[in-house]
């Protein structure tokens, strides 16, 4: 299947190329969301949708002397209820092919970016900009695996930003924590196998080893499997007083958190934490057995930017005022951070492709101050990278069905 997505996204590019459609300077543009709307995360990303569409209505959707449209694409399927390969890659190829369309906030999964960025660097009429709110894996902007990130951007430009710190803060944040505050000593390691949970496992592995806790298991957990009594069975043999499961909960990660309690009992006797990739699902907080479950969020919580006052708690208050109840999760205000960003470069540009990318790819970059960024602090976007200039990490713990704030993590 890799292989034929790989090739499907050559042809795409190849395609486009040669069609040399999209993109021409127009008043009148569209702003798209890639994210995946069906599945476990549909909820947040629901939230992040309606949340870019209040923004937009709050900005009289326009900015500068342009018009704005703004557009949902679905990354996921029915059939794999997540983000799905083949629908990333045909989202690409229409992102490209619809005329008026400048620039995307997305995506939410680091592994559908790594499919739909080299195609929109490829754009004839580009490179179209991408900015995310949610993707965390280092690869896409600096080194991390082999080719990364140079095989991203074929064109050799830089096409590719986003507003949350990356796998190798958050990974090294969630090791200091267990090993700081929960005390674990020797911890098994499980990934679901995609790239942002091999990713976020890496960076965690390396840094509970500089913390002292020794790394017991460190493996894929099959997401097709119907239990994992025989997985926790192994690792409770090894003596595990800590688990930590880098992935996504799409992929089967409630019977994951169900079969971890069964077998090494709750999460005040083995601790378990999850990064961001377990942060806002209800189905998640709603099960029993995740009652004390740490996770860490690649930014503020909704909490913080709430107590933080500002910009952001007045937007959170507006989103509830207007949907009847507050965003699923904490990705929904940096949804709007992301379209801040994009926004700024379309003011900034000659409202092309090429205009708007430039905007945030050349010169000074682009900045959003403190007074006006949605975080209550200050957006910058590094010019050569794409990365943002904070590194904020949470940590955060479900207590009565609900996920709640312990800290902000001062990364070390």
């Amino acid at each position: 299947m890799k292989r034929s997505v790989k090739a499907a996204v050559a042809a795409t590019a190849v395609g486009l190329l040669l069609a040399g459609c999209g993109g021409g300077g127009s008043t009148k543009l569209i702003i798209s969301s890639d994210l995946p709307l069906q599945g476990s995360a549909k909820d947040a990303n629901d939230s992040t949708n309606n949340a870019l569409k209040l923004y937009l209505e709050q900005i009289g959707n326009k900015v500068g002397k342009y018009e704005l449209e703004f557009q949902a694409y679905d990354d996921a399927t029915a059939a794999k209820g997540s983000w799905d390969d083949a629908q990333c890659a045909a989202n690409a190829q229409k992102h490209v092919a619809n005329k008026n369309e400048v620039a995307v906030m997305g995506t939410y999964n680091s592994g559908c970016a790594k499919i739909i960025v080299p195609v929109l660097n490829q754009d004839p009429n580009g490179p179209m900009l991408m900015v995310s709110h949610a993707n965390t894996n280092p690869g896409l902007t600096k080194t991390w695996d082999a080719g990364e990130p140079g095989k991203y951007y074929p064109r050799g430009v830089r096409n590719y930003a986003r507003v949350v710190t990356t796998d190798d803060f958050q990974g090294a944040a969630g090791a200091q924590f267990l090993a700081q505050e929960a005390k674990v000593k020797k911890c098994a390691v499980l990934n679901d196998n995609q790239t942002y949970g091999q990713g976020v496992a890496k960076a965690f592995i390396t840094e509970a080893k500089k913390q002292g806790i020794e790394i017991v298991d460190d493996e894929a957990w099959d997401a097709k499997q119907t239990n994992y009594t025989a997985l926790f069975t192994k690792i409770k043999s090894k003596g595990a007083d800590c688990v930590y499961i880098g992935g996504i909960f799409d992929n089967n990660g409630g019977q994951l958190v169900k079969d971890k309690v069964k077998v090494l009992g709750d999460n005040t006797r083995v601790k378990m934490m999850g990064p961001d990739g377990f942060t806002g699902y209800p189905d998640l907080t709603a099960l029993p057995e995740a009652d004390g479950m740490y996770l860490s969020f690649a930014g503020l919580s909704a909490d913080l930017l709430k107590a933080a006052g500002g910009k952001g708690a007045d937007f959170l208050a507006a989103y509830k005022t207007k949907y009847g109840a507050d965003p699923v999760g904490s990705y929904p205000l940096y949804g709007v951070a992301a379209l801040q960003v994009i926004l700024k470069a379309i003011e900034n540009s000659d409202g092309t492709r090429k205009g708007v990318t430039d905007a945030v790819f050349s010169g000074s970059g682009i900045t959003i101050p403190a007074s006006e960024s949605v975080l209550g602090k200050e957006i910058k976007i590094d010019p050569k990278t794409g990365d943002v200039n904070t590194i904020d990490i949470t940590i955060e713990v479900i207590n009565n069905k609900a996920e709640t704030t312990l800290k902000a993590w001062p990364v070390q």
